[in-house]
């Protein structure tokens, strides 16, 4: 699928195999979502540009490299938090920003409750993090309120994706890449992911 990027990677079903299990408790849970944060920020970078410099090795003086445009990690609240580590463990010099994002009970329409960017959106490699890509709409209304800020350079990050979130995404922002780990078969009648691993946010912070 155009703009759409599966992980096929053993390592990556080992975990999202933990990540599924209804008896993984909170702590390996943890770590699972830390570790497949990890490759999906590798998969997410891959065209990141580098600037060349020279390094004093102990033998002789070899050719660097190091990031030449910034990287913007922007977790959708509170779910997104969750993939933040395993990326900014393979991205450090990673900047941090949130967005928080509600459906109106009323109209439906996602709506902010709070954002908070760092400067320099332009430009930037843009990650907008969010682990289950179910409908679509808060990831959408998220790309559509950080392009109006700035941000001319975005990726989507999910662990799972099911179709109808990808279809709107790409309906919506055709410019943007989606980078998953899987994709799943639908969404079920109350809007979870089958088959999934229930909700992200609850699972990874104790809360269920």
């Amino acid at each position: 699928m155009e703009q759409v990027t599966e992980i096929d990677h053993p390592v990556v079903k080992r975990y999202l195999s933990i990540l599924r299990d209804k008896n993984t408790e909170t702590a390996p849970f943890r770590r699972a979502m830390g570790t497949i944060g990890t490759i999906l920020a590798a998969e997410a970078l891959t065209d990141l540009p580098l600037q060349e410099y020279e390094v004093e090795t102990p033998i002789q003086t070899a050719t660097g490299y190091k990031p030449a445009a910034e990287v913007f990690v922007i977790p959708i609240l509170r779910a997104g938090l969750s993939l933040v580590d395993g990326i900014i463990s393979f991205m450090p010099d990673a900047k941090v920003g949130h967005i928080g994002v509600y459906r109106d009970e009323e109209t439906h329409e996602p709506v902010n409750y709070y954002h908070n960017f760092p400067g320099g959106l332009k430009g930037a490699y843009t990650l907008v993090v969010d682990p289950m890509l179910a409908t679509g709409g808060s990831g959408s209304h998220a790309i559509k309120f950080l392009k109006e800020n700035g941000a001319d350079n975005i990726r989507f990050v999910s662990l799972i994706s099911a179709p109808e979130g990808i279809k709107r995404l790409r309906e919506d922002h055709p410019d943007v890449p989606i980078i998953t780990a899987a994709i799943d078969e639908k969404l079920n009648e109350s809007a979870f992911i089958v088959p999934g691993l229930g909700d992200a946010g609850d699972r990874y912070f104790g809360t269920l």
